[in-house]
């Protein structure tokens, strides 16, 4: 198994969380992993991206030149990462505020309302949360007892109260998936 995962949006959108959520839960998998956060000074508000690797094997480089899955919040993120999206690779789409202007040929492409989502669950910030749950569903990488586990480990603390609003996200992003093909034109 190796999974490369580009998660990019703004900064603020949970974007660092959603790389280390996944990096920590592949670890605890039992596979090696790489974590890229890479983000502006302006920090919320700014770009942000993120590079997961997990594989098998040793990871010889934490750099993705060819991703075989892609998150994306916002539209310049899509603009900047979908030229690295391999054929036949997953892309998940915030279709709250991303517009797909064209196709992404050979790909799989989902595109879950995130945002609104997040809102209506009364918490716009757990729209990553919610990708994360659409993207694991979309390429059965863990299911929802794995990933709750992952979110305990991550929300203590302060952040406690913050757990059961996240986990519902996850739940939520895994829900939309089994009710959605990919999209069309992709």
């Amino acid at each position: 198994m190796e999974e490369r995962l580009i998660i990019s949006g703004f900064g603020g959108q949970g974007i660092l969380f959603s790389g280390k959520l996944w990096a920590e839960l592949m670890m605890h998998q039992g596979h090696h992993v790489t974590y890229f956060p890479s983000y502006g000074a302006e920090v919320r508000g700014g770009t942000c991206n993120c590079s997961v690797i997990a594989s098998d094997d040793e990871i010889a480089m934490p750099v993705i030149d060819v991703a075989a899955s892609l998150i994306v919040m916002n539209q310049p993120s899509l603009e900047r990462f979908a030229p690295l999206l391999a054929p036949g690779g997953l892309a998940v789409i915030n279709g709250s505020m991303v517009e797909l202007r064209g196709p992404l040929p050979g790909r799989v492409v989902y595109s879950p309302p995130a945002t609104e989502m997040a809102n209506e669950l009364g918490n716009v910030r757990v729209a990553n949360v919610i990708m994360m749950g659409v993207y694991s569903a979309a390429g059965g990488l863990a299911d929802f007892d794995a990933v709750s586990a992952q979110l305990g480990r991550m929300l203590r603390g302060r952040k406690e109260h913050l757990l059961e609003i996240n986990r519902r996200a996850f739940a939520i992003g895994q829900e939309w998936m089994a009710g959605h093909a990919p999209d069309a034109d992709a």
